[in-house]
């Protein structure tokens, strides 16, 4: 163990995970994302960091079944109820008015899945959605009328971590600026001395803004191999992944046949990946209802008024030459169609360029102490809620009068995202060095903004190039 391996032990006992990447082969197989693999391997690790891997692989047989399960069999044809770790998704059928829930990796679809209203009343997390979460299920078999369904009988969510934020702020006052970096970027799968440099490792981070600061917009294109599709479908339960597939305005706001929201209503984050394959549908009102979103976080489908905090990141590949520079100075060549137009590019607050990134190879695998994905998720979660950060902003920096409102709103919201990932500690303007702070926060927002403004101009000569020039008090 290095130094930092120590530090993170002490300051994080009951948070922190020894990863090893070898121990991470008892997953082979199995299907889970890495806030659960963390939460099984820190379980099953005792206190002189040794792995019980019999242990942890009679917990999976038992209560994380596959695909071959055979779940359905067991449950009406043996009477059995079963008990499960899993992820299932709820619906609300209005029409019908009851509750119905489905597990696609199980087989079991929202016409077969039933959860009473009694089990409903007591957990309010069951909502529309995807949900991890322990449930017991029970085949009740048909009676009259009736058709036989799969019953939820229990539910606990999976919430393993009660999340003190106080703790985690004042912890961070125990870290150097590098070292809390070099934490981050472990938290999130990944070595940090895999990195070339410093700016590197903040780009790499810059994906977690989406994670913390609430209704932020962005757009990162890449190369393939350097992690995208991973970090968005694997780090935090409170986040979607749309990879391919046929994107609807009923699948995203709102279904006005089923009376159901859609997925911007539900989720901290909609990641849109490999956007050149996404096809939309009636792309009209979905743009239509997507710049009002993107612009004030609600929006309108036929009388149904939505609103939400989610954020949006589109994710897509880009070709770049020999020397790993984009081959055409246009960054927006390589979106779809649907999202060439100055007025929509222009509610997204910010771009990363992905390029900057490595390919992700074995030395870029996380080997030591982190914190637990899960922990970490559950933080980054919880500091969405916190507004404290955009007031103290407010206060360091100086905003010219005739500046554009979206783009100090676009460079407030992201470095509000930094200084909550890189200072959670800071309370007032104080408590944070203006130097760390223009470094570490406000430099990397106005670049992120700049592009944008760049970006835009490029394909609509009426948008000026020109950002506000801010400035610390």
């Amino acid at each position: 163990m290095n130094d930092l391996d120590i530090k993170i032990k002490q300051k994080f006992p009951d948070e922190s995970v020894y990863k090893i990447p070898k121990r991470y082969s008892v997953f082979n197989g199995k299907n889970l994302p890495s806030f659960i693999k963390d939460w099984l391997i820190k379980k099953y690790t005792d206190d002189t960091g040794d792995l019980d891997t019999n242990g942890l692989l009679n917990f999976l047989d038992k209560h994380i079944p596959q695909k071959d399960s055979a779940i359905k069999n067991r449950l009406r044809t043996h009477g059995e109820e079963v008990t499960i770790l899993t992820r299932f998704i709820v619906e609300e059928d209005i029409q019908n008015n009851k509750l119905k829930f489905s597990i696609p990796d199980l087989g079991i679809k929202s016409n077969e899945g039933k959860i009473p209203d009694y089990i409903a009343k007591k957990n309010l997390e069951l909502k529309d959605g995807e949900i991890w979460g322990v449930i017991s299920l029970a085949y009740i078999p048909p009676e009259g009328k009736e058709k036989g369904v799969i019953e939820l009988v229990n539910f606990k969510p999976f919430k393993p971590y009660k999340v003190d934020l106080e703790y985690y702020k004042q912890t961070r006052s125990e870290f150097s600026t590098t070292e809390w970096i070099d934490l981050l970027i472990r938290s999130m799968e990944y070595n940090p001395d895999g990195f070339i440099s410093l700016n590197q490792k903040i780009q790499f981070l810059s994906r977690l803004l989406v994670f913390v600061e609430p209704r932020l917009n962005l757009i990162e294109l890449a190369p393939k191999g350097t992690g995208k599709s991973y970090i968005f479908s694997n780090l935090s339960k409170f986040g979607w992944l749309i990879s391919g597939g046929v994107v609807t305005r009923a699948k995203l706001f709102h279904d006005i046949q089923k009376q159901t929201n859609g997925i911007i209503t539900m989720y901290d984050f909609v990641a849109m990946d490999e956007i050149q394959t996404i096809k939309f549908s009636d792309p009209d009102e979905l743009k239509g209802a997507l710049k009002s979103y993107l612009e004030a976080g609600t929006c309108t489908v036929a009388n149904v008024r939505l609103s939400s905090l989610s954020g949006m990141i589109l994710l897509g590949n880009i070709p770049l030459s020999g020397n790993k520079i984009p081959l055409s100075k246009k960054y927006f060549n390589s979106l779809p169609v649907f999202f060439k137009e100055s007025a929509l590019l222009d509610r997204f607050h910010g771009f990363i360029e992905g390029w900057q990134l490595p390919r992700i190879k074995e030395d870029l695998k996380a080997n030591g102490y982190s914190l637990n994905v899960e922990y970490f998720s559950e933080i980054l979660h919880t500091l969405r809620n916190v507004s404290d950060y955009s007031s103290i902003i407010n206060e360091l920096i100086e905003i010219p009068k005739n500046s554009d409102t979206r783009d100090t709103t676009a460079i407030i919201k992201l470095a509000s995202a930094y200084l909550k990932l890189f200072f959670p500690n800071v309370s007032k303007p104080e408590d944070i060095d203006k130097t760390e702070f223009l470094n570490y926060c406000l430099n990397p927002a106005i670049e992120k903004r700049k592009i944008i403004r760049q970006q835009i101009h490029l394909i609509d000569s009426e948008f000026n190039n020109q950002i506000p020039d801010i400035k610390l008090q």
